[in-house]
């Protein structure tokens, strides 16, 4: 899918906006693409221009929400189908999702961008060969591509998930030249794509899947042991898990991952928010 490259709003930035207008002043500049870069927009009474386009001046802007031009008006970056998948501003710049109203990355005490810089980390991803399970707003990607990775193979099942990749500039474009043909990104379920995967054909895994009421498949024995298989002997992983239900029923999830995936032939133990493994 194309990747969009007009401006993006978000309440703030539409604010700055407005105000520059009533002031009389000729140019506004800021960042029209949540913090990636700034530029400069030229302003009239009746529209305002940004990269040699015009735009009207945007109405009600609610907060929490992110506007994409859609060659009539600024809408919401947000699809109904099933269940509603909107991207999300955050204070750090790099946006997070809902579906259905349910943060899907942690952004209270630092930007996902960073969290995920240090859960790929632990796997030391230069020159490797990495798996990515579910690859979200693929920021694991991101970061894995930052650190000189090798090659990184990542699944994404949801495709309105993919959509909004194609949305967020914090996401990286498998076909941009700063990727370098090293990620390939792959509409489909992991819990079916992996068992195409060749025995020991990865030196990484990450491995970060939506809560197990979603997707249990992911929780899996049978799954735990196909990681298991496609990664050699010494291969790191990282699963997260958060801690579901810990409060309300005293659940421990990181714990029963770790048991799992020992019996699946990993040496693992909690770590961050999720289970730190290698293949033994």
């Amino acid at each position: 899918m194309a990747h969009y490259t007009g401006p993006l709003l978000t309440e703030p930035s539409a604010h700055a906006l407005l105000i520059a207008r009533k002031g009389g002043a000729a140019t506004w500049r800021g960042s029209l693409d949540l913090g990636c870069s700034e530029g400069e927009a030229t302003l009239s009474d009746e529209a305002w221009t940004w990269q040699d386009q015009a735009y009207p001046y945007p109405g009600k802007i609610k907060a929490r929400t992110i506007y994409a031009w859609d060659g009539e008006s600024f809408e919401p970056v947000s699809r109904f189908s099933g269940s509603l998948i909107k991207l999300v501003p955050t204070e750090w710049g790099a946006p997070t999702f809902e579906i259905d109203g349910i943060k899907m990355l942690p952004t209270s005490k630092e930007s996902p961008l960073d969290d995920a810089r240090r859960k790929v980390a632990l796997v030391e991803p230069r020159g490797k060969v990495v798996l990515d399970t579910c690859g979200g707003l693929g920021y694991f990607a991101a970061c894995c591509l930052e650190a000189g990775v090798s090659r990184i193979q990542s699944f994404e099942k949801n495709p309105d998930v993919l959509w909004l990749r194609t949305i967020n500039p914090w996401s990286p474009d498998p076909d941009a030249p700063a990727a370098g043909g090293r990620l390939q990104l792959t509409q489909g379920d992991v819990s079916e794509a992996i068992t195409a995967i060749a025995d020991a054909s990865v030196d990484a895994i990450l491995h970060d899947p939506p809560r197990f009421a979603i997707a249990g498949e992911l929780y899996s024995q049978a799954f735990y042991h196909e990681l298991a298989r496609v990664i050699r002997r010494g291969g790191r992983l990282f699963h997260y898990t958060g801690s579901p239900n810990k409060l309300t029923t005293g659940r421990d999830m990181p714990a029963e991952v770790t048991v799992r995936l020992e019996k699946a032939g990993f040496a693992a133990k909690p770590t961050l928010d999720g289970v730190y493994a290698t293949r033994r």
